[in-house]
């Protein structure tokens, strides 16, 4: 007999000890009296005959009623310590085998869903600043933050926070004691700026610095692992050796090797990484330098800035939408000075300034090419009104800290005398004035 045609008549003969009537234990009509250990070719032994009562005979994908929940849970595991006992027993990677491993891992499942059984939990719950979402992905294989278990979605409900990605299951929700980092960042948005600042595991007390339990380096009761962003030590539990960029080893040492954070820190650099809050040539102005590629992107950020108000009183750009180019980017239509810690990994690799060179060349050929009113915005140079039309943005010229007139470099440098528009300017000013003022 075939082992699907096995299973079948297997299941059509199950027995289950809380809905078994007087009428089972005589054969009716119609249906075989199955042997159940016969079936599956399990040599009969107290410990295979106990299996088979306990685990394989019972259907535990029915959900008990009532006060019977708690005696199955007790018979459930039972039959789980006695399938291991049986796969201990059967030959290796045996047909028998696979099968009893088979049942072993339904038999968890089911135990597991009678522990944490489906109620019908709220969409969205607040906590702790936390806004948890119920998610629905059934298949998607996560790890709980706060008990560090794999959450079976197939059978349990958990939840994520839509502000800091925290997840964890419905039953852990209520021993969360961490509140959410997107607070931390709305409130606080700066960066630990010295290199690990480790200050020993005696000034913690020995203790993870989260979660307060005892941890120590030789790993008894608990592995003592080192956050290098914040410099504290935490137990496994709260630290799971996630690596991330240290913005304080990039800003004082141009170095981008990803390092060993706890959760905590994970989540708080994952959700600060594209703010721009960070002054290099306040912080470290040396860098600019040594890093090439800083001076680079400085130069082009400064370029847009001057670009900006030709594209605001631009009706056609405005249509176009070029500045939504660097919607992903904001800051760099507000200032050239603040970088976000995206920037300077973009920098290092060289993407930056890749795409910021494309977006250049696009706004450069809007002004001096494709749009006839941003062209009558441009400048002659009044010192030797020679050349073509000059634009704050050309490499080539020179703009007067003052009128913001646009001259050739050279030409600008060279002039002994001050600007020719704000020389204008000051007469102006002077024949404003009344003669008794003059007198």
């Amino acid at each position: 007999m075939e082992y699907d045609e096995k299973l079948a008549l297997f299941r059509q003969a199950r027995l289950n000890p809380f809905d078994r009537g007087e009428d089972e234990d005589r054969p009716q009509e119609g249906k075989t009296d199955l042997n159940i250990p016969e079936l599956f070719n399990v040599t009969r032994t107290p410990s295979s005959d106990r299996t088979m009562d306990l685990g394989l005979a019972e259907d535990h994908f029915s959900r008990p009623v009532g006060s019977l929940v708690a005696s199955d849970i007790e018979q459930l595991k039972l039959a789980i310590e006695e399938c291991k006992k049986l796969i201990l027993e059967l030959p290796e990677h045996s047909e028998r085998q696979k099968d009893t491993v088979v049942k072993l891992i339904h038999l968890r499942l089911k135990l597991q869903e009678l522990k944490d059984p489906e109620e019908d939990e709220p969409n969205l719950r607040i906590l702790l600043e936390h806004r948890f979402s119920k998610e629905k992905s059934k298949s998607v294989k996560q790890t709980c933050d706060k008990c560090s278990t794999i959450i079976w979605g197939l059978i349990q409900t958990w939840y994520t926070c839509t502000g800091c990605y925290y997840r964890c299951h419905s039953k852990c929700m209520n021993l969360i004691t961490k509140p959410c980092v997107r607070s931390k960042v709305s409130h606080q948005s700066e960066y630990e700026l010295s290199i690990c600042p480790e200050i020993g595991l005696d000034r913690q007390d020995y203790r993870c610095a989260e979660c307060r339990s005892p941890v120590s380096l030789r790993g008894v009761p608990s592995e003592a692992r080192q956050c290098d962003y914040t410099g504290q030590y935490y137990c496994s539990t709260c630290h799971w050796n996630d690596t991330a960029v240290i913005p304080a080893r990039v800003i004082h040492n141009w170095e981008f090797e990803p390092r060993k954070v706890c959760r905590s820190s994970m989540r708080y650099l994952t959700l600060m990484i594209p703010r721009p809050v960070l002054k290099l040539k306040e912080i470290n102005p040396l860098l600019f330098n040594f890093v090439e590629e800083l001076v680079e992107i400085r130069k082009l950020r400064q370029d847009i800035l001057l670009m900006k108000p030709y594209f605001i009183t631009c009706k056609e750009a405005m249509e176009a939408r070029l500045l939504l180019q660097l919607q992903d980017r904001q800051h760099f239509v507000e200032n050239d000075d603040m970088y976000s810690l995206q920037d300077l990994i973009d920098i290092s690799t060289g993407r930056l300034s890749c795409s910021l060179t494309e977006i250049h060349t696009t706004f450069a050929k809007h002004i001096k090419l494709d749009c006839e009113r941003c062209q009558a915005k441009g400048f002659v140079c009044e010192l030797c009104k020679e050349g073509d039309i000059l634009f704050p943005f050309d490499s080539h010229t020179s703009v007067c800290h003052d009128c913001s007139a646009v001259f050739h470099r050279d030409c600008y440098y060279d002039n002994s005398t001050t600007c020719p528009k704000c020389t204008r300017f000051t007469e102006r000013k002077q024949d404003d004035i009344p003669e008794e003022k003059k007198a």
